[in-house]
């Protein structure tokens, strides 16, 4: 098995470390340093390329290198840091952080992860910026009652401003998706079940790729509506979710009440069981979060359109 290569990613240049021991070296983060990289990394034939989500910085360098032909994974910077943390690494430099992540890569043996592609990326740049929008939206509408009279009549033209951003984004994240057979087709089937709306599918295109090539366990876990278990020797805790992305549990919980509230056929009459057992509201409505991503999960795996239950006669 080939090395594992950590790379620390700044604005400007980036840190290189082929192995957890050799010393890193630093190479720009433009095009130049890419090929140049990417040509001295070919002869290595590393197991893998690891780099963190810096917010995009990352893309450039990851793309490049993929394109180059070598395994490439950007995994999330919290990971990093606890693992740095549990096996002492506490100073922090740019070179050791490059390090880290060559010895994080091979602790975890991490596999190489497909890249999202220039239109993929396009829509996940375009939901993070409608939800800027809303954002400072919401704001501007919390801080209108409060303003002298002479600033009202300008943060109203400010949130015409921005409902018209909005409906923008929108358009624009629609034609996306119109344009991409895959994605289109995908919208389209989705669009059907109860209470999941343009919205709940465009932040599912962009922002979870996994979508169908994940098992049931593994698309929950990483979307953070897994139960985890909190028991110690005698003690069993309580059942409850953590991590993964919130802008996807964000939306699929809206879905989700939604779907209840127009009496979806299939998470009604099973949010509607968990009451009667005496569950809470929220822990219902997380179970009917999970119940929701499995079912979508399927439906992208197989091609199969939603079944809604029968009503009984």
């Amino acid at each position: 098995m080939g090395v594992f290569v950590g790379i620390d990613v700044a604005k400007g240049k980036v840190d290189v470390a082929i192995g957890a021991i050799d010393e890193p070296f630093e190479v720009p983060n433009d095009e130049s340093g890419v090929m140049k990289l990417a040509s001295q990394l070919k002869t290595l034939s590393p197991a893998l390329v690891v780099m963190e989500a810096t917010g995009g910085y990352e893309r450039l360098m990851a793309r490049g290198l993929a394109e180059a032909g070598l395994p490439v994974r950007v995994v999330n910077p919290r990971q990093v840091r606890d693992f740095a943390r549990a096996t002492g690494r506490l100073a922090k430099t740019d070179a050791l952080d490059a390090r880290v992540l060559a010895a994080f890569a091979e602790a975890c043996h991490l596999e190489a992860r497909p890249l999202p592609d220039e239109q993929t990326e396009a829509l996940a740049f375009l939901v993070a910026r409608r939800r800027q929008l809303v954002d400072m939206r919401t704001a501007e509408k919390n801080r209108i009652d409060k303003a002298p009279k002479e600033l009202r009549e300008q943060i109203k033209a400010h949130i015409a401003w921005l409902d018209k951003a909005i409906g923008r984004a929108d358009d624009e994240m629609d034609a996306l998706i119109r344009r991409s057979p895959i994605y289109r087709e995908f919208d389209e089937r989705i669009r059907v079940i109860p209470g999941v709306g343009p919205q709940t599918s465009r932040i599912l295109i962009a922002c979870l790729p996994e979508l169908g090539k994940l098992d049931r366990k593994q698309i929950a876990a990483l979307v953070g509506v897994a139960p985890m278990n909190r028991d110690s020797g005698t003690h069993r805790g309580a059942r409850r979710t953590w991590g993964g992305r919130a802008a996807i549990r964000c939306v699929l919980y809206m879905a989700a009440v939604a779907a209840v509230r127009c009496n979806n056929s299939v998470l009604r009459p099973f949010y509607d069981r968990l009451r009667a057992a005496g569950k809470t509201k929220k822990v219902a409505l997380t179970a009917c979060i999970h119940k929701l991503l499995i079912i979508i999960n399927a439906m992208a795996r197989t091609g199969q359109p939603w079944t809604p239950v029968p009503s009984p006669a």
